[in-house]
């Protein structure tokens, strides 16, 4: 058989003098090109640490400091101000060692690379302390002030040029701690549109205590923790809000990102996959070698990078008490899963990824394969789907040896998990149910075709469509949204097809095949999984999802009437809310701290009382549309506010977490915190981020546009809402709740958003209208003005 021919990398022969060993010439030549490559990757790694590890300073500036010392052994100022001297003086003076000319030149040069290091690091805390401000992002939009302006400039010079991926990491500033009495009274706030009087009066007793008896000996752990550690919340956030979980992970944390949503660059399957697993080789490459520009505010002020380390080569490991995220390094292979059946395919030949062509024939070779699943091999990923301590006891006892060990650690040592779907999806205008169906897939599929362990599982459909289903412990949706961003626009305008629809490039039918993984599973374990799928399952069909395309206006109206369009959308899910629930409820929309060193999320407690007050108007037939307007103006302030507030560490949730969470390492009860924690989220919101790269410029590909992503509901009677503003003229919603619960319509809800947007916009219209005839009138004057 020609793949056996191919596998084989040697012959040999016994003889009664020894063994003759025979190379194969073409093994030898991949074993060459693969050590070139490695020693390639090694040297540009090491290039870029330097470059990293002296950022915002470069090697030849060091050349540059010795050159300037050195001139000064051949002039009389001495810059050193003597210490050259007292460092040639306390070198060795044995002539037989060193002579007297060496030792100068070796102080003027140990000097002069210990003034380097020092300029150093005053230039990385001097930048750390000019991006400790941000005071620049409470400044009204458009607005900036003097001080800003020359901060900026500051920021801008200090910054270096050119900078890697992890260039600003040691110089980002570390979360703040915020003090107790403004947590307790934003916590407060927040909470005051949602109790009555009574329950409010409670509620600041509570507070009270806790602030005048145990605050302030749970604030003091957690500031020396803000010492010690990079962040005071990242790793107590991953560890006990996900790792620890021992609920299923599918529905209930993993999310989903969805594809093109126009476009289809090619329908046939194999072809999409190869491009777009080429194009995340690429992005991995750059990713290892720190060659991605690391992501910047007003282009200038950076975020921390340090979540995208672990897009690759990870995996959540499941534990029993508590999970682990198993990071790798430069793994070369990913597993296929395909109609109940794993598949390992080897990403690199001969020193390089393979090409996308090599990679559409090896998609192939596995959709043309007819072989059956083997026993139990079908539903096998619904370990992953179910609870967590049946899949971890499972793991130990059923997977720790033998072939079943090597068949997992080739699927948890992957670089990702890809499945070749064998159901069409995707955003079909002509059936309203197309974004639902899609989104489900995405999110849960049959509970048993995607790996929900690893950090990601890429979802490839007949069709040519894609998706990604994402594990939410290692990091959160702006992560991947970067890298997907980047696939998309590698796979569109740099790879491209053929007219046919396959990948460019010849193709190598010389591969060696796609292996099969082999299991054994015996019928304690078949009845493990059974139970997982059985659970899974039930999640999977109680989520109520609808996607909806809101095209009646954009971020450019919203704009136009001077408003903050997540601002605009916050008001319009509260006004939706209420009209769907007929109360107010507690809020979480989820904000970014990636500012600050591993920062990851903090929450805006949306539901504010300006937020309150502009409902009550809308629904108040008698409040006129001035009242209306200029509430809405003061709520969408408030939630600006709020929302920057959180951007700068001086939210309110993550505090009252970790201070939670040092209370029950000391024994101590807090009747306060406990309640704090334990309040539902029944309206949960996220935005998802589009534009990170700007690789693609959607005003000239207006169809190149994506659909955003979404998640599960947190609460069993309530909403989670995702929408991502997709340029100037559509906002796409993501609506999750449960069928289970008799309160709550994911259609439904949607059709009280987009009545709530409209009911906004109509606000404006007057003011609206009165620039359009201020701008008609001003366009015809000057016109006659010329005509004079």
């Amino acid at each position: 058989m020609a793949e056996a021919h191919q596998a084989v990398g040697f012959q040999f022969t016994v003889r009664p003098d020894g063994v003759d060993v025979k190379l194969s010439q073409e093994v030898i030549k991949n074993i060459y090109l693969s050590g070139v490559t490695a020693w390639e990757k090694r040297a540009i790694q090491f290039k870029n640490g330097i470059l990293t590890g002296v950022y915002p300073a470069s090697p030849s500036s060091w050349l540059i400091v010795v050159i300037t010392m050195m001139s000064s052994l051949y002039i009389c100022i001495d810059p050193s101000l003597g210490m050259i001297d007292t460092i040639k003086d306390n070198l060795p003076h044995s002539r037989d060692y060193i002579s007297v000319q060496t030792r100068a030149v070796l102080s003027a040069i140990l000097f002069a690379t210990g003034l380097w290091l020092f300029l150093i690091y005053l230039l990385r805390y001097t930048l750390k302390a000019l991006l400790s401000y941000h005071g620049w992002i409470f400044e009204s939009h458009g607005k900036m002030s003097t001080s800003t302006k020359v901060w900026l400039s500051l920021v801008k010079m200090f910054s270096g040029r050119r900078p890697l991926l992890y260039s600003f990491q040691a110089s980002l500033p570390r979360l703040p701690v915020p003090s107790v009495d403004d947590t307790i009274h934003r916590y407060l706030e927040s909470v005051r549109p949602l109790l009555d009087s009574e329950q409010y009066n409670q509620m600041e007793i509570l507070a009270t205590d806790f602030k005048n008896s145990k605050a302030a000996q749970l604030q003091r752990y957690l500031i020396l923790k803000s010492w010690w550690g990079t962040n005071y919340v990242s790793d107590w956030w991953e560890e006990y809000i996900y790792l620890r979980g021992r609920s299923p992970i599918m529905v209930n944390s993993n999310f989903y990102i969805m594809d093109l949503l126009y476009l289809t660059p090619t329908h046939r399957q194999a072809a999409r996959a190869g491009n777009v697993v080429h194009a995340m080789l690429k992005y991995r490459r750059k990713l290892e070698r720190g060659e991605l520009a690391p992501l910047r505010a007003l282009g200038t002020v950076p975020m921390c990078s340090t979540q995208m380390e672990r897009i690759f080569n990870t995996t959540r490991i499941p534990g029993i008490e508590t999970d682990t995220v198993q990071h790798l390094t430069d793994r070369k292979h990913l597993v296929v899963y395909h109609k109940g059946r794993f598949f390992q395919v080897w990403l690199y030949t001969g020193g390089r990824h393979l090409l996308p062509s090599e990679l559409e024939t090896q998609f192939q070779r596995i959709l043309n394969d007819t072989s059956e699943p083997q026993l139990a091999e079908l539903k096998l990923a619904a370990l992953t789907a179910g609870n967590r301590v049946p899949w971890a006891r499972a793991r130990v006892k059923y997977f720790s040896q033998g072939g079943n060990k090597v068949s997992l650690d080739a699927i948890e040592s992957a670089a990702f998990f890809l499945t070749l779907d064998d159901e069409p999806q995707g955003y079909d205008p002509a059936n309203t149910k197309s974004l639902d169906s899609y989104a489900k897939s995405l999110l849960h599929g049959k509970c048993y075709d995607r790996w929900f362990d690893k950090s990601f599982t890429l979802i490839s459909y007949p069709n040519g469509k894609m998706g990604v289903n994402a594990e939410h412990s290692w990091a959160d949706a702006p992560i991947v949204g970067h890298m997907w961003e980047y696939v998309l626009a590698t796979d569109c305008f740099h790879l491209g097809y053929t007219e046919e629809g396959h990948c460019k490039g010849d193709v190598n039918k010389g591969l060696p095949h796609p292996t099969r993984l082999q299991w054994q599973i015996p019928k304690e374990c078949q009845d493990v999984i059974e139970t997982s799928y059985l659970s899974a399952k039930q999640i999977a069909d109680d989520v109520d999802f609808h996607g909806y395309l809101f095209t009646e206006f954009g971020k450019g109206l919203i704009k136009k009437c001077r408003s903050s369009p997540d601002a605009f959308i916050q008001l319009a899910l509260q006004l939706a809310q209420f009209r769907d629930q007929g109360v107010f409820c507690l809020t979480y929309e989820s904000s970014m701290t990636r500012m600050f060193r591993d920062g990851r999320t903090e929450t805006v407690r949306s539901c504010t009382s300006e937020a309150v007050a502009f409902v009550r108007a809308m629904e108040d037939a008698g409040a006129t549309n001035a009242q209306r307007l200029a509430l809405f103006r003061k709520a969408a302030d408030k939630h600006q506010h709020m929302y920057r507030l959180a951007m700068t560490g001086s939210g309110i949730d993550r505090h009252l977490f970790c201070l939670y969470i040092v209370s029950k390492y000391l024994g101590v009860d807090s009747p306060f915190l406990k309640k704090v924690l334990s309040e539902p989220w029944k309206l949960s919101t996220s935005q998802t981020p589009q534009q990170q790269l700007n690789l693609v410029d959607i005003n000239k590909f207006p169809k190149y546009v994506g659909a955003g992503g979404g998640f599960g509901p947190v609460a069993d009677d309530g909403y989670g809402v995702s929408y991502i503003i997709v340029g100037e003229n559509l906002i796409t919603f993501h609506i999750s709740s449960k069928f289970s619960s008799p309160d709550t319509d994911s259609c439904q809800f949607g059709q009280h958003i987009r009545k709530a947007m409209l009911d906004i916009q109509a606000l404006f219209k007057p003011e609206n209208d009165k620039k359009t005839v201020e701008h008609t009138e001003h366009v015809q004057r000057e016109n006659g003005k010329k005509h004079i």
